[in-house]
């Protein structure tokens, strides 16, 4: 690019800097120096290649969204948090919102992530354990006691039955007396992810595809400025892909639900907004950093380019980001602050726009109070202190990050192309359900995991506490322990609510569900309607099963 359509750039990007709303803060350095909210090119300067850097706020996106950065809005902190039963989780809740946090991120237990209900026999043992305990749209009202869920945002991390649980939450709302039309936040609704890595399915895919596909028809008319699907990339990398298959099999999976929505008739430029995605941020400082920057302009060129959105909001990659559960260490964990400081700065510095840092004791256990406040301030510290909400993309133009943004995402186009060929039409959906069907993405991130393995057994990659600097002075951590008097609790009081609520209306409701999952009309009000007489997440899925059967992996040898 030559020195006058660098210049003109930065002409545009100062034209929307200036008419931007900005936060009234010091934007100067701990020693009081002024700082630019952007730097490039000097004037006069040729730059080869910088049309794919550009300015923040402009296509492609590699260096923001936002014109301002972080001087218009930081990012938001939203604590991903969840156990036990609903009251002790919404108490959670309250001393999260208390100590700054900006938004919730529901944490699910085992039993609720799989559909079941705590009294089923597969629950025995998990209920409570790993997040909150969900049965009905009476736990719903619990989580959400004394918090206006009208007024905060809320995430919830679940896919296989995420719209009957989306549904709860929407009676919970209506009982509060919300307007569910300005209702935000984001489900993450992900059922590819879960075929690819996680396992927590439900159905066969084609049919949690048409169940996605309601959704987002929903959402779009009833509730514009709620994201119904969250495209998570987060545990495929914690399966053990490496940095380059974690953003192309998230993205090709964010392309297949805009397929999805082109397949229903939806404008992409109405809907593809609405999509937002959940990445890892590893501890290699600058590879994470250059996969968020490769993750928005590879997204906003193919919304552009194939799926021929015209809007510049449907070209944005808005993400969440959590720290990497699996690099945290069971051996001397106090180290795991700074793996999750390092982390989450990486994600800063990649441009999030919403942020959960882990806990030093999550590899053990449910975080503490206190290991949960130090997550917190954490963000908070990163903040309020560093200087890193100053500048918009201040590694921009760095050659290493920059060459390792390009880098990562030629890898990802590679990877695109592979998962095209592997379809019957050259689209990306049908490649990824063919992918799934022959176990080529669980291969591929399997034989990821396994190199990584060899080289830490082979000291070629090293862990502070694992293979190396071993020895410490530190004494075991008190860590939070979730007594199974929650399991017998939840139990009874869901053995009291199913007494106490009008069966026949419950019968008449799933009933109602199953004829309407047999026609082309929508599922969602009907799966409301269920939620609403107190039918259970258990029985709700449980007819869905009977009619669409369950998905069972094929063995792999």
């Amino acid at each position: 690019m030559d020195a006058e359509e660098i210049a003109a750039g930065r002409a545009r990007w100062q034209a929307r800097y200036d008419a931007a709303r900005k936060r009234d803060a010091d934007f100067t350095t701990l020693s009081g120096m002024p700082v630019e909210p952007v730097y490039g090119p000097p004037p006069g300067a040729a730059v080869p290649g910088f049309e794919r850097i550009g300015w923040p706020g402009e296509f492609p996106f590699t260096r923001g969204l936002y014109p301002t950065g972080y001087r218009g809005r930081t990012w938001t902190i939203r604590q991903f948090a969840g156990f036990g039963n609903a009251q002790q989780t919404n108490e959670r809740y309250k001393l999260i919102l208390g100590a700054g946090g900006g938004g919730l991120s529901v944490a699910f237990d085992m039993p609720t992530l799989m559909g079941r209900d705590s009294d089923e026999e597969q629950s025995l043992g998990e209920v409570g354990h790993c997040g909150v305990a969900i049965d009905s749209a009476a736990d719903m009202d619990v989580l959400f006691d004394g918090i206006d869920i009208g007024a905060v945002t809320t995430s919830m991390t679940i896919s296989g039955p995420a719209v009957p649980v989306f549904c709860m939450y929407l009676v919970a709302a209506e009982r509060q007396g919300a307007d569910l039309s300005k209702l935000d936040g984001t489900l993450q609704t992900d059922i590819f992810k879960e075929y690819i890595a996680q396992k927590e399915w439900l159905f066969e895919p084609e049919p949690h595809l048409r169940l996605i596909g309601d959704l987002m028809e929903y959402c779009a008319h009833e509730i514009p400025r709620y994201k119904p699907l969250s495209v998570s990339g987060y545990h495929i990398r914690e399966a053990g892909s490496t940095a380059a298959q974690e953003l192309a099999y998230t993205l090709a999976d964010g392309f297949g639900y805009v397929e999805l929505g082109l397949s229903r008739g939806l404008d992409v430029n109405q809907f593809a907004p609405g999509l937002s995605f959940f990445f890892d941020s590893h501890v290699d400082f600058f590879e994470e950093i250059a996969k968020f920057r490769a993750a928005r302009r590879i997204w906003a060129r193919w919304l552009r380019d194939v799926y021929g959105a015209t809007d510049e909001r449907a070209l944005w990659l808005r993400f969440h980001t959590q720290t990497a559960g699996v690099s945290l260490t069971a051996q001397q964990p106090v180290n795991n602050v700074v793996r999750t400081a390092v982390e989450a700065l990486a994600a800063v510095l990649g441009g999030t726009n919403s942020l959960h840092t882990n806990a030093l004791d999550e590899t053990l256990a449910l975080p503490t109070d206190e290991s949960a406040e130090i997550a917190l301030r954490t963000q908070q510290v990163l903040m309020e202190e560093t200087g890193v909400t100053n500048v918009a993309d201040p590694l921009g133009g760095s050659w290493y990050v920059e060459a390792l943004t390009d880098e990562i995402e030629a890898e990802a186009e590679k990877i695109f192309e592979r998962i095209r060929e592997l379809g019957s039409d050259g689209t990306i959906t049908a490649g990824i359900l063919r992918g799934i069907e022959d176990g080529w993405f669980t291969a591929a991130i399997a034989d990821s995991a396994f190199t990584y393995q060899r080289a830490l057994e082979k000291g070629e990659k090293r862990i502070v506490g694992v293979n190396t600097h071993t020895g410490t002075v530190a004494k075991e951590l008190e860590i939070l322990r979730i007594s199974h008097e929650v399991e017998i609790e939840q139990k009874a009081l869901l053995g009291r609510r199913k007494a106490g609520r009008d069966q026949a209306a419950v019968d008449a409701a799933l009933k109602r569900l199953v004829e309407v999952s047999r026609t082309s009309e929508n599922m969602i009000p009907a799966m409301l309607d269920a939620a609403r007489v107190e039918a259970t997440l258990g029985e709700i899925c449980g007819v869905l099963k009977d009619e669409w059967g369950v998905y069972r992996e094929p063995a792999r040898f």
